[in-house]
């Protein structure tokens, strides 16, 4: 029996952003497998043009309300750069322990409230509220503990105000550090509740090789800059991003597409554990182990998995940080800041992958040009050429049908977790 299908998703839900699924199989021979980004491009490079030093980070934090303190720490860090700033060891752990608030922020967002309801045949979260209510009360609790913790460092649960150029603006209360470091250690008992959540989910059997791209861990898990490094054994520094993102543009896309060694690669959880698994703490890569989750995994399925791994990993790191900035509340956190001509480039693993900003600026530090790389903007490529994989293996399936490829393909999409308002810059 030949299978025919046909696919047209517009938009896909449960993703940020306008993008389009569309899948053509006619008498088993596939004609058509397509990822489209249709959002409409915001410039927002442009904005930055003529803009003060002091305003950078504030303006670029509202890029995205996801991911806005990496937004932040990626402008502040290529200001730093190309001010010749460096900041007090304290301001790093600070934003470090930022950084890990909105990693945790995103993941449990995505992981519950988004790519879950397909594994539980649902078509929203909603009904998961009434269906499995302590599970809606641990993802709900989860959140709130990574939305105060961003409140407390960053000023905000999103746009913050405490990261800026030269270091971070205060340094929280001891005693409310202590009190978030209580919560994160309550919190490692609803992560293993959640892993055992997510052994119960069939993840689709699926693999396409392709190249992991990802900051390279020095001294610990990579989140805030650092060498860039793929799984084909490019390496390059970090103000020589554009060596490894090699944008182009498409027809039927209003974001652009990037490649590296190969068509296409892949940024991400996924990326950066493969890329950095011994990095991981301990009990992260304990969980790894619970799904076979070891490098190299080539099923985007499981970046889903990688997202929960991360997720253990930032709730143990973060009370290390805790631990430590506690033993000195008085350290410094700011530096003074002279603006000079100059160029700086910033890398930050946001939730979906690797963040570059990169300024120009004039010596009364104004901005004259920049340039801001989104983590979806490279991985949409490998998104749709993922997808055209999936369908060719999928459609000869017996008994599959145009619902059936539909949420797989939905599925495959969600699972990077995508970004498309960012992706059109």
């Amino acid at each position: 029996m030949t299978i025919t299908l046909k696919v047209d998703v517009h938009h896909l839900g449960r993703v940020e952003g306008h993008g389009n699924i569309k899948v053509r199989v006619v008498d088993g021979e596939l004609t058509e497998a397509r990822w489209d980004i249709v959002e409409t491009p915001r410039f927002f490079e442009v904005m930055l043009k003529g803009k003060h030093y002091t305003t950078a980070g504030i303006l670029t934090a509202r890029i995205c309300g996801i991911c806005s303190i990496g937004h932040c720490l990626a402008s502040v860090r290529a200001t730093e750069f190309a001010f010749g700033v460096e900041i007090p060891e304290a301001a790093a752990k600070l934003r470090l322990l930022a950084k890990h608030g909105e990693t945790l922020q995103s993941h449990v967002l995505h992981l519950f409230f988004l790519a879950a309801p397909d594994f539980l045949g649902l078509h929203s979260a909603i009904p998961l509220k009434d269906i499995k209510p302590e599970v809606f009360a641990l993802a709900a609790r989860l959140k709130k503990l990574a939305n105060d913790m961003c409140d407390v460092v960053a000023g905000r649960t999103t746009h913050p105000v405490s990261i800026q150029v030269g270091g971070m603006a205060r340094m929280p209360d001891k005693h409310t550090l202590l009190d978030l470091k209580s919560r994160l250690e309550r919190a490692v008992e609803d992560l293993r509740v959640a892993v055992e959540l997510f052994r119960t989910f069939e993840i689709p059997e699926f693999e396409r090789e392709t190249e992991f791209v990802s900051l390279k861990g020095e001294r610990g898990y990579p989140f805030i800059g650092g060498r860039i490094f793929s799984s084909d054994g490019v390496e390059h520094a970090e103000a020589e991003y554009l060596a490894m993102t090699n944008e182009y543009v498409t027809e039927n896309n209003t974001s652009k597409w990037c490649k590296l060694s190969r068509e296409s690669f892949a940024v991400g959880a996924l990326a950066r554990v493969n890329n950095n698994y011994h990095r991981l703490h301990p009990k992260a890569r304990a969980v790894a182990v619970l799904f076979d989750l070891a490098p190299v995994c080539y099923n985007p399925f499981m970046n889903n998995i990688a997202q929960l791994v991360e997720c253990v990993h930032v709730v143990h790191e973060s009370i290390r940080l805790i631990e430590e900035l506690v033993e000195n509340p008085n350290a410094e956190t700011m530096v003074p800041v002279k603006p000079r001509a100059g160029r700086g480039v910033a890398a930050v693993e946001v939730p979906r992958g690797i963040l570059y900003h990169d300024y120009e600026y004039d010596e009364n530090g104004r901005i004259v040009k920049a340039n801001c790389i989104i983590p979806t903007t490279q991985n949409n490529a490998n998104i749709h050429y993922d997808l055209n994989a999936l369908v060719k293996q999928m459609a000869g399936n017996s008994g599959m049908t145009d619902e059936r490829m539909e949420l797989l393909c939905s599925m495959l999409v969600r699972s990077y977790d995508p970004c498309i308002s960012c992706s059109v810059h």
